[in-house]
């Protein structure tokens, strides 16, 4: 029960870190302590279940994918992203600067917890955590595309969208920002579906979960082999990711370009006021802030808290899964 209860608490919290543009439910698994234990998981899906099903049936399957371990994961994931679509999309509006503010000390935390488990810096482990910071830092800086409604580009923005949610430190929110394509899956697609079970939206959330699952089944070979030859120059290059992304995640935003339509209009939400979504943003001090209240207090606080939330994630991965 104790097992259960602990897995199903970091699937939330990973469900809920993936609904969040910047943060990586990747991050989550690697300092709850699941993350090679959920790329093999993810792994043992392919081909080579068939044998084991001819020989052992389905129990041999469930035990071959960890089914115990996944279905807890998994369900705690969907709590996650349930909350994370509803509760955190309305703190994301009403507090941006003191949710942003929490995530960044988390990630600080996790980058100082990820480059604490490497055994040996070296002048390549260093190289790697500066391209690392690089590649993950020009990814925040890149302007959004435009996206596209079209069920091919749904598969294929799911596809490499959840090769971000096992990679520490990019988040799979984060990517269809850039892709154009957050604004369509996560506030038009998956909260309707989630309210009405109109049949369009859910097809076009099969059409994504598919993308997901090619994506998935492709990265998580080629990250659990980078991690059993190349371990340290693998979590070093996972550090500077992390790193890198911080960017994204500072507190105070100032937006300096807008969806727009053909004509170069600003798209405009129901309400006919408030841009429909923030292409690019310019990090700013407090003093400069143009989003409402600064928040500085909160922010302080709730930095120092998702620094030291790390330490609590950290101690519940230290509980033995079955």
């Amino acid at each position: 029960m104790k097992d259960t209860v602990s897995t199903m608490i970091k699937g939330m919290a990973m469900g809920t870190a993936e609904v969040i543009p910047g943060v990586s439910g990747g991050t989550i698994a690697f300092i709850t302590g699941i993350y090679e234990k959920l790329l093999h998981t993810i792994k043992s899906f392919g081909p080579g279940l068939f044998p084991v099903f001819k020989e052992s049936g389905f129990k041999g399957v469930w035990s071959a994918v960890n089914g115990a371990f996944l279905i807890r994961l998994v369900g705690g994931m969907l709590i996650g992203v349930v909350f994370g679509v509803f509760a955190i999309s309305y703190l994301l509006e009403t507090y941006p600067p003191a949710v942003w503010a929490f995530f960044f000390g988390l990630i600080i935390a996790s980058a100082i917890y990820i480059g604490r488990q490497i055994t040996r810096w070296g002048p390549r482990e260093m190289l790697l955590m500066i391209l690392g910071a690089m590649v993950a830092y020009g990814i925040t800086v890149v302007a959004p595309a435009k996206g596209s409604e079209s069920l091919i580009f749904v598969f294929l923005s799911g596809s490499i969208a959840i090769s971000a949610f096992i990679l520490p430190g990019i988040s799979g929110s984060f990517i269809l920002l850039i892709m154009g394509m957050y604004s369509f899956i996560i506030t038009e697609t998956l909260k309707p579906a989630l309210k009405t079970l109109a049949p369009d939206k859910l097809l076009i959330m099969f059409v994504f979960a598919l993308g997901c699952l090619t994506g998935l089944m492709t990265f998580s070979r080629l990250l659990s082999w980078t991690f059993k030859h190349y371990r340290n120059l693998t979590m070093a290059t996972l550090t500077g990711f992390m790193l890198g992304s911080l960017n994204k995640i500072w507190p105070w935003r100032n937006a300096i370009e807008w969806l727009r339509d053909k004509r170069g209009a600003i798209i405009l939400d129901k309400d006919g006021i408030t841009p429909k979504k923030i292409l690019i943003e310019q990090n700013v001090m407090p003093a400069n802030y143009d989003g409402g209240d600064a928040l500085v207090v909160a922010v302080v606080v709730l930095m120092i808290v998702g620094f030291l939330s790390v330490f609590v994630l950290e101690r519940l991965g230290s509980n033995k899964e079955d």
